[in-house]
């Protein structure tokens, strides 16, 4: 294992990221703006070549607002994304207006009617929602580059900085007195990504699937709160200043947050998930030219570059190979294959159906949980 010490329905929040957008929050304003300056070659060089470039770009150039869905996590990281974006000129006329959720429900909203241009999700399964109720295409993962995928992450181990408790593997967040701060895995891609990853860590250490189903049920009953969202839960550990808590958490958000001055670190232990974003754009957007603009900049090289920079694993294998040293691979690293994919996870797992529940439905109600996805 590493240690490493370095109003929109359901609760979104909407903010238009073109020039002169305010920010929200002090800490996560803080995030990214240390985030930008660990950047600081790449911005700086796209600035100057965004200044001469937005100068002479092209009536046919892509302009006006697009928008935006995206799960909570990366709104930090988009702050800085759209200012890069801008700054070329395929960027310099179009405004972003962004909206940043529980993953789950972020997709449902879209689905039911929230208008939106380029779709950023914590699952692949929250993406083919939009593929059902045909406002994706069922190509979006057609890429044989990056499948769809925008950025990669782990799924870690977020504890208080000093890590008191010397937590360092998937049994000792079951040690005496230690507290779990997960989200709510019926609201939160993260929280699925977390659970699937503990279930799966179980496995590749050779326990049966029933010994790793037990795991889970274990692991959520010393569960101290469950919110929302990543964002949400990152909250409520780094407020909750306790030193026997643990927070399940993607990588990017520990870096994040590392950066703007919270006081954890974080542990990447040997056996964890490949977390895999979809990013796609919408056949229903009015502005189909500014969203794959946008679309076409986040995956690109430079945009990739960014990302990295950002705390995020990029998903072009020329960029990621640039960047192994700062993002290590563990040795028993597995992905959402491993235990069936996707749509066998859903259902195994998290199905809500009162005749066939999924096994950790069947747990958190047993704990007084919420399952509701509304």
């Amino acid at each position: 294992m590493s240690q490493v010490t370095l109003d929109q329905p359901g609760g979104a929040r909407t903010r238009a990221q073109g020039s002169g957008a305010a920010k929200r929050g002090a800490r996560r304003g803080r995030r990214i703006g240390l985030a930008g300056s660990a950047a600081a070659l790449l911005a700086s060089g796209a600035g100057m070549l965004g200044t001469s470039a937005a100068a002479s770009a092209s009536s046919s150039a892509p302009s006006g607002s697009i928008n935006l869905v995206a799960y909570s996590t990366p709104e930090p990281a988009y702050q800085q994304l759209v200012k890069d974006f801008k700054a070329t000129p395929a960027g310099a006329n179009v405004t972003v207006n962004a909206s940043y959720g529980p993953s789950g429900q972020q997709s449902r909203n879209v689905a039911a009617g929230q208008p939106a241009d380029v779709v950023n999700f914590s699952l692949a399964s929250d993406l083919d929602r939009l593929v059902k109720a045909k406002i994706v295409a069922p190509t979006w993962n057609a890429d044989p580059v990056t499948h769809g995928m925008v950025t990669n992450s782990l799924v870690v181990f977020v504890v208080p900085k000093g890590n008191p408790q010397h937590i360092q593997t998937w049994a000792d967040l079951l040690k005496s007195g230690i507290k779990i701060y997960t989200p709510n895995p019926y609201s939160s891609g993260s929280a699925r990504w977390n659970l699937v990853a503990a279930y799966g860590a179980q496995l590749k250490l050779g326990k049966t699937a029933a010994q790793a189903t037990s795991y889970l049920k274990a692991l959520l009953s010393r569960t101290a709160v469950q919110s929302a969202s990543a964002a949400d839960e990152l909250t409520a550990f780094t407020q909750a200043n306790d030193p026997h808590a643990v927070l399940l958490d993607y990588e990017d958000d520990a870096i994040q947050a590392k950066r703007a001055g919270e006081q954890i670190d974080y542990v990447i232990p040997k056996q964890t998930i490949l977390i895999q974003n979809p990013l796609a754009v919408t056949n229903t957007s009015k502005n189909a030219a500014a969203a794959q603009a946008f679309a076409k900049y986040l995956l690109s090289p430079a945009g990739q570059t960014q990302w990295a920079y950002l705390g995020y694993r990029p998903t072009r294998p020329t960029i990621a190979a640039k960047f192994r040293k700062k993002f290590p691979v563990p040795t028993q690293l597995f992905t959402i294959q491993y235990v069936g994919g996707w749509d066998q996870v859903a259902n195994t797992f998290f199905s809500t159906s009162t005749s066939s529940p999924g096994i950790v439905t069947k747990i958190e109600s047993s704990l007084g949980q919420s399952t509701s996805s509304s």
